[in-house]
């Protein structure tokens, strides 16, 4: 037990590097330099906020007892009567819901006040992502996606990447377009910063796929050896679909657009983790590499979208969480196996399509749920203490007016020392993640 308890510690803590500062370097990457601070901000602020909110409620709304979407809030509240010894876990869980909510923050660059992140933030944690936790992670007989349904998700394809996809779309619906969107190329600022990022988020992907395995604590031979079974496979399959997924987007860049890029690997890389975390324990290796390959292919292609259907996802959450999240959970109907952590064979081993029809409803209860709910509170801050900034603000550039801080302050004006500080030129340049 020692042993397992040094393993979480070490899971836990990756999964809130991926938040900071994996995910903020990799989404500060991507961003116009004259909003990188910004972007970078709202993923940590997302992590203290979410953080302190999961221990006072969070935890009691996933874990306390049954309930359809969640359990009673006030049963834990605060971790009353919650052992110290398990503190380790509601911290491993702490970890997804900051994540979960940080990304949704790359749909919105350089446009969403950050107070209305602010206000937003606590508010869809509290409505949609504690009892989308609940639903898929408690799996009590009542919890709707895991025991009503029975739809399996490992590490979170339905909780945190279809929840914060279909989020992302419905604030940069109620938000609008960037000024000059698409006429203007807004392309990454810093390169070097993504793929870090995306590097730190590969490396603590582990622990949020790893760790996720559930061990009861007896140590008897039959279950460490189980125990050992699946943190290989979930290693092991976490890996392979990730490698294969850079190469599907890349391709799919070389066909459409005549060259391989470094931001496609980058988004590639996360496009395979996306996909592999619902299905991790389910499926053997080479369900890992097609899950892979599929997803990087198809949200490399789903990103150009944007564009054709007009809708202003500024770093692609859309088509990489939403789309990926949605492939990974689905095709677990199609690639499980019976030795895998559901005990499910899927429709190639036999299976029947039972668990295909399972895993959709599950992945149409998320969307619906998911996008309700942020409408409702979208629409309540933006006719109350409004979404956007002004026009000016945003030409201005976003890191200037709500946190009067440049990133790259390498200019001062020639008035002397107490001269304002100037803002480089480089920071009015248009920039752009992908491209049509």
């Amino acid at each position: 037990m020692d042993g397992y308890y040094a393993f979480m510690l070490v899971a836990t803590a990756l999964v809130l590097m991926m938040t900071v500062p994996a995910l903020a370097l990799f989404y500060g990457g991507m961003s116009r330099s004259k909003s990188v601070l910004n972007m970078m901000m709202m993923s940590y602020v997302a992590a203290a906020i979410v953080g302190i909110l999961y221990v006072a409620v969070g935890w009691s709304m996933g874990w306390s007892g049954d309930g359809t979407f969640f359990a009673d809030p006030t049963a834990l509240i605060w971790l009353k009567d919650v052992p110290t010894d398990t503190y380790i876990f509601v911290m491993f869980q702490m970890t997804f819901a900051v994540i979960t909510v940080a990304l949704i923050s790359g749909a919105v660059a350089d446009r969403m006040k950050f107070s209305a992140w602010l206000l937003f933030v606590p508010l869809w944690a509290l409505l949609c992502y504690f009892p989308m936790a609940h639903m898929v992670f408690s799996c009590t007989d009542d919890s709707l996606i895991c025991g009503r349904i029975g739809a399996q998700d490992y590490a979170g394809g339905t909780a945190v990447h279809i929840n914060a996809g279909v989020a992302a779309l419905v604030l940069v619906l109620l938000l609008g377009k960037r000024m000059g969107w698409p006429r203007d190329q807004m392309r990454p600022h810093n390169l070097t910063l993504t793929m870090l990022g995306a590097g730190l988020l590969w490396f603590g992907w582990y622990g949020f796929n790893v760790g996720s395995i559930v061990f009861t604590g007896d140590t008897d031979e039959a279950n460490m050896a189980q125990f050992f079974s699946e943190t290989g496979r979930t290693f092991t399959t976490t890996t392979m679909a990730t490698m294969a997924a850079i190469l599907g987007w890349l391709l799919i860049e070389k066909l459409t657009h005549g060259k391989a890029t470094s931001l496609g690997a980058a988004s590639g890389i996360v496009a395979g983790l996306v996909a592999i975390t619902p299905a991790t324990g389910a499926v053997d290796i080479e369900g890992a590499v097609a899950i892979g390959f599929i997803a990087g292919a198809v949200c490399a292609w789903a990103v150009s979208l944007k564009y054709k259907l007009g809708y202003d996802d500024s770093l692609d959450v859309v088509g990489v969480h939403l789309v990926g999240g949605i492939i990974g959970t689905i095709l677990i109907g199609v690639f499980s196996t019976s030795d895998g952590a559901g005990g499910i064979d899927g429709l190639l081993y036999g299976g029947g399509a039972g668990s295909l029809g399972d895993q959709a409803l599950g992945v149409l209860v998320a969307v619906a749920y998911s996008g309700v709910v942020t409408a409702i509170i979208a629409l309540a801050i933006k006719f109350t203490l409004g979404l956007r900034i002004t026009e000016e603000d945003e030409a201005e550039g976003i890191d200037l007016t709500e946190h009067g801080e440049s990133a790259y302050d390498l200019h001062t004006s020639m008035s002397g020392g107490g001269g304002k500080t100037g803002v480089l030129a480089a920071s009015m340049a248009p920039s752009e993640g992908h491209q049509a």
